[in-house]
């Protein structure tokens, strides 16, 4: 999967995966998402993001998910 959208640069914020150069984590966007807030408040609050980087920041968040196993707690 290739992504336009989310860019990587050592020199900007330690290397953490961004959206378009913008000095905005994926982690943030996916976060901003996991609270539920809506599209049109996420897009208020960071107008340089566009509907499209928000839909690519939950997909590379699913591939990162896929690339590693993340420690959990076991099911009851």
């Amino acid at each position: 999967m290739k992504f336009t959208r989310i860019t990587i640069n050592p020199k900007q914020i330690g290397g953490v995966p961004c959206i378009r150069s913008l000095r905005i984590p994926v982690a943030t966007v996916v976060g901003m998402i996991a609270d539920r807030m809506s599209e049109e408040e996420i897009l208020n609050a960071y107008p340089d993001l566009e509907s499209e980087d928000l839909r690519e920041a939950l997909l590379y968040a699913a591939e990162a998910v896929r690339e590693r196993e993340l420690p959990l707690l076991a099911a009851a």
